[in-house]
């Protein structure tokens, strides 16, 4: 029997009726639908437990599962065993552009209701949802609010917390060839009612190993924008200078790193700084940040120093 582009059937017909007393084996397989039963329930795809969007699979018996899942159970029903095949629940997917289902962040504060096709892409970019640890040092699968990810660095990273919105740090380190993509150092400012990342880290800019300092807002991009940060490293009469805007811990570390959003120093430059024979690293990075604030009479920014 030829599979391909089956359409889901929603109407039971005598036939149906027949085969069932004919081979009640199959009896069981058949997909029970109590009035108690809600839609939601039936959009949800028995192996993963998300929401199911086109194309919706079933197997003849009339079981569903996700696209995602199909793969997963190598074309066999996890509910009956039987084979797949390339069978499409149209009648269940126009079920679902039917319906407008609230944000999944609904509990976190978002007040949007949305198209269920369009939810899904909503969510994806939805103010509420919960942020991931921007711990840069290890694969930290944490996720939550700010609240709750400052007590996570605090308490599992053992992340240093600091207070006021100037910094200066010094870094050593003995033997500055060794940058393999080492991770240095992680330090969380509070300040303005907010929470700021200081990254440090070395690793290989190509052929040249570099170290690099940057700033992430423990917020969304749109609050980032109301900050700016300057960073400043130097020695032997010379100094380098960034300014910018903090990144949102929105974009992942390795986005910012790999976007070069931050103060770069070479190698050379960084020894050169250290001064000595050039055999270790002390490098000391000061650097502060600020709020711009909305000139009310010109409307130009101006900076807003904490003291």
């Amino acid at each position: 029997m030829e599979l391909n582009n089956i359409e889901c059937i929603s109407d039971i017909t005598d036939e149906d009726e027949i085969h069932r007393l004919l081979h009640p084996q199959f009896a069981s397989s058949k997909p029970q639908i109590h009035p108690t039963t809600s839609v939601h329930e039936l959009l949800e795809c028995p192996v993963c437990t998300n929401s199911m969007y086109p194309p919706i699979h079933q197997c003849r018996n009339g079981h569903t599962l996700c696209s995602t899942c199909k793969e997963r159970v190598h074309n066999r029903c996890p509910t009956c065993r039987q084979e797949l095949g390339d069978i499409r629940c149209l009648a269940l997917e126009k079920v679902a552009e039917s319906l407008e289902l609230p944000c999944k962040y609904c509990t976190l504060g978002c007040p949007e209701i949305f198209p269920y096709y369009s939810k899904l892409k909503h969510e994806a970019i939805c103010n509420f949802r919960p942020y991931n640890c921007p711990y840069a040092g290890s694969e930290c699968s944490v996720v939550g609010d700010i609240p709750y990810l400052v007590t996570h660095l605090r308490d599992d990273h053992k992340v240093d917390m600091h207070s006021g919105c100037t910094f200066n740090h010094r870094y050593v380190k003995s033997n500055p060839r060794e940058v393999e993509n080492a991770t240095w150092m992680l330090t969380v400012f509070n300040c303005f009612g907010q929470y700021f990342c200081l990254h440090f880290e070395a690793f290989q800019l190509g052929m040249a190993p570099v170290y690099m300092a940057f700033l992430r807002f423990m917020g969304d991009e749109t609050d980032a924008r109301n900050y700016s940060y300057s960073l400043e490293v130097g020695g032997n009469g010379r100094k380098l200078i960034f300014e910018g805007t903090p990144r949102s811990i929105r974009d992942s570390h390795r986005k910012v790193r790999d976007s070069h959003d931050g103060l770069i120093i070479q190698r050379n430059m960084a020894l050169f700084f250290s001064g000595g024979e050039r055999r270790e690293l002390k490098l000391r990075v000061t650097g502060r940040i600020w709020k711009e604030q909305q000139n009310p009479d010109g409307g130009v920014c101006i900076p807003n120093l904490c003291s």
